[in-house]
């Protein structure tokens, strides 16, 4: 379960990731590129340079998750657009 009764801020990399990264390389983008502590519990969303690929990763209290999305269609929104710094945060 994502969230439970608090609320979660959800931070995007505006910057194209590799979609071959899993959690430790994920864990250490959120750290490095975002500057945000990925064992607050905040969810932290990833996209690929094609936009067909999507990850977000998630501390749920007892570890890291990281659910995955690929469009057979289309293509995500590129987060990268939004800001330079490196991060912006959804609300």
């Amino acid at each position: 379960m994502i969230g439970g009764t608090r609320q979660v801020a959800v931070w995007a990399c505006t910057r194209p990731v590799d979609m071959r990264k899993s959690f430790n390389g994920l864990f250490a983008m959120a750290r490095d590129a975002l500057g945000k502590d990925v064992l607050d519990g905040d969810l932290f969303l990833f996209v690929g340079r094609t936009r067909q690929t999507a990850k977000v990763l998630f501390w749920d209290g007892t570890g890291l998750c990281v659910y995955a999305k690929r469009l057979e269609q289309g293509r995500f929104a590129a987060p990268w657009s939004q800001g330079d710094d490196g991060r912006w945060q959804l609300t």
